[in-house]
């Protein structure tokens, strides 16, 4: 069984109502000690999963407090393996993008920018495993737009289709059922559950827009959103039976909690 999270953590930042994103907006510039209790809490929710997807990571910028929060996650939670994505960039002043914390060793990464009108959006791709019974994560967080979100999805889909498992996490900003889901189902072979959770905003969820696609080889065993009021955003958590010729290298169990947790870039 593998456990998975994908989580976009709005910079380590938590709101609980609408009016938080006007009346706290300079904790989207500055540094406070709010975000740094925020990521402590957020460590012991990941600390749980095997693999973890972030959206909205802060790379290391001065709103962070020049700390790059996917090494701050997976170093409290005890992850062995991180890598992250810087996607877009304002100035000194604000750094975001994805990541992922992994209890296993990667075989390959691969970062992709995304097409769309407007830069800054990227797929971060991690393989575990060789051959045709490696797992592919792939970590998004797509566009506002909706023609941007078709051809950033139509991307993804060319990437993972000839993959027999896959794993697409992420904040896609749409609904299940919307005509781009639909369309990146039907050219990429993953599944969705039928009724997936609610998950915007956190406080008073009224949208799912966050999602775990798997391919039809991964068995769903439990699909389901966290109460966390950690973010303006709910995780996102699934349980997946993984095929018999799957093996999975490093898983660590603890023990390489000690670890560096650096890790060697490839590409971006």
């Amino acid at each position: 069984m593998l456990k998975l999270l994908s989580f976009n953590i709005q910079a380590g930042t938590s709101t609980a109502k609408y009016r938080q994103y006007v009346t706290r907006s300079w904790r989207q510039v500055l540094p406070n000690n709010q975000r740094v209790a925020n990521l402590d809490a957020i460590s012991e929710l990941v600390a749980d999963y095997d693999i973890v997807g972030l959206q909205e990571v802060d790379c290391g910028s001065l709103r962070s407090g020049f700390v790059n929060q996917a090494k701050y996650l997976a170093t409290h939670a005890g992850f062995s393996w991180w890598t992250h994505q810087p996607n877009r960039k304002v100035g000194v002043i604000a750094h975001a993008g994805n990541g992922v914390l992994s209890r296993f060793d990667p075989a390959q990464i691969d970062e992709h920018r995304l097409p769309g009108a407007i830069p800054g959006r990227g797929a971060l791709v991690v393989k575990f495993g060789e051959g045709k019974s490696a797992l592919w994560v792939v970590v998004l967080h797509l566009a506002l737009g909706r023609r941007a979100r078709f051809q950033q999805l139509r991307y993804v889909a060319h990437l993972v289709a000839a993959h027999p498992y896959v794993v697409v996490m992420g904040d896609l900003n749409t609904g299940p059922i919307s005509h781009e889901i639909e369309e990146f189902r039907n050219r990429s072979g993953l599944v969705l559950p039928q009724h997936p959770p609610m998950t915007f905003p956190s406080w008073e969820p009224q949208r799912a827009i966050d999602h775990i696609l798997v391919s039809p080889g991964l068995e769903i065993l439990a699909y389901e959103t966290l109460q966390s009021p950690l973010s303006d955003h709910l995780p996102i958590a699934i349980r997946v039976r993984l095929p018999e010729e799957m093996s999975l290298p490093g898983h660590s169990d603890g023990d390489d909690q000690q670890k560096d947790p650096e890790h060697p870039r490839q590409g971006g």
